[in-house]
């Protein structure tokens, strides 16, 4: 049996683009491809190789990042990483962090949840002003069972921060990071998330194609 046509999974690709204009914290590396063998040169294939921080585009903090004992991202359990989890914008002031109060009495529906601040629209563009969260909505969270916190700026932390208290909130409560995701055609819901991260050994992140699934129930229906 087939499924019905309103029951087939779709997705909202939640990843920006990467390349060479993408923003990054301002002296951190930026992306760089250089082409060794090309196609179109007329050679046998294309090769390339790229240098970037790891930090960039749609990516997870590991907990040695942030953290003198915390996990690299091998070391990682990928059911941070995937399952259901929900988005939930938010309005706050240009540069304010996300407090509990900012939910508006929104109810906590899965174990990972993403906020849609709509502070950060072009990844393209640097600036400081951009949403983050605060160690109050963190602990929050916990208590709600949640395991994983997206937002849709660069960093869970103000950029002038270095302390970074949203950051070691969250590794005293064992939870995981998702951060430079693109929410702007994702409405608020409840979704199905795969954002999984390369196994790069020892590394502080790494970069994520992150979507979300809409009627992933479909996928185990025969």
């Amino acid at each position: 049996m087939t499924a019905a046509a309103h029951d087939v999974p779709s997705y909202f690709d939640i990843s920006p683009p990467i390349s060479e204009r993408s923003a990054v914290f301002p002296g951190d590396q930026k992306f760089s491809r250089t082409i060794v063998m090309e196609t179109k040169s007329g050679q046998h294939l294309t090769l390339s190789h790229i240098q970037t921080t790891l930090h960039i585009g749609a990516h997870t903090d590991a907990p040695n990042h942030y953290h003198r004992d915390g996990e690299s991202i091998d070391e990682r359990s990928l059911n941070f990483y995937f399952g259901p989890c929900q988005v939930i914008e938010v309005k706050a002031a240009r540069g304010e962090r996300i407090f509990p109060v900012h939910l508006n009495k929104i109810p906590i529906q899965a174990p990972r949840v993403l906020f849609k601040t709509n502070s950060f629209p072009d990844p393209l563009a640097w600036s400081n002003d951009f949403n983050s969260l605060s160690p109050e909505l963190i602990a929050e969270l916990n208590r709600k069972k949640v395991i994983l916190v997206g937002i849709d700026t660069p960093s869970v932390d103000p950029a002038e921060d270095k302390i970074l208290s949203s950051h070691q909130a969250i590794h005293k409560n064992n939870m995981a990071i998702l951060e430079g995701i693109d929410l702007s055609q994702a409405p608020a819901g409840v979704y199905t998330l795969i954002a999984l991260p390369l196994k790069i050994k020892g590394a502080d992140a790494s970069p994520v194609r992150a979507i979300l699934l809409k009627n992933a129930e479909a996928l185990w229906k025969s």
